[in-house]
């Protein structure tokens, strides 16, 4: 009888993830794992193995299915709608992952490198544009973003003493633990920061 026990298990997963009327929330989740997952785990194993081979299988793997979901973020409501859809997603998932059928590499050399290759200097003016744009808004919005950024860490902060039962610190402590900080222009204007 313990012989029969992972079979059983094994068929009654399989039959869950794979029914068709089977709620949805069961084959997104093994979509997930399957399709990010065991990736993120696979390219940290060939990272730290520093197997050249694999980092170029999983590269092409994460060119595909990067490509597959910028496509899938712009049909999201009529693929949700396609019966099966998340079915066949999970499948396509694991055939772009088995290094023997090279499914990310196919995808790849047929689809993804050739619009790469026809677009290439258009995305590249595309991308200079908006690194110039960022780099411009960012400088103009330095003091918004370091207010912003020491409200996240205060919060975090606070978080983490409420987390662990521990009484919460005073503003001045809570400065002390936040490298270089000091108050802002914006957190002076707004009498939300701290006096020095």
């Amino acid at each position: 009888m313990a012989l029969l026990a992972p079979a059983i298990s094994g068929e009654v997963g399989l039959r869950l993830l794979l029914a068709p009327l089977s709620s949805n929330v069961v084959i997104r989740t093994a979509s997930c794992a399957v399709g990010i997952g065991l990736p993120v785990y696979s390219t940290f194993r060939a990272i730290e193995k520093k197997d050249e081979k694999e980092k170029e299988r999983l590269l092409l793997y994460w060119a595909a299915y990067g490509s597959f979901s910028i496509v899938e973020v712009f049909a999201d409501k009529i693929l949700a709608s396609v019966p099966l859809y998340y079915h066949v997603k999970f499948a396509i998932l694991v055939w772009l992952q088995f290094p023997s059928n090279g499914g990310s590499k196919h995808v790849y050399k047929r689809y993804i490198r050739p619009f790469f290759l026809k677009h290439q200097a258009k995305i590249d003016r595309f991308l200079n544009i908006l690194s110039k744009e960022l780099t411009k808004f960012v400088s103009n919005h330095e003091d918004e973003i370091r207010f912003i950024e020491n409200m996240a860490i205060r919060g975090a902060t606070t978080a983490n003493y409420i987390v662990n039962g521990l009484d919460q610190p005073d503003d001045s402590q809570a400065n002390n633990r936040i490298e270089g900080s000091s108050p802002t222009a914006t957190e002076e204007a707004g009498g939300l920061g701290t006096e020095t």
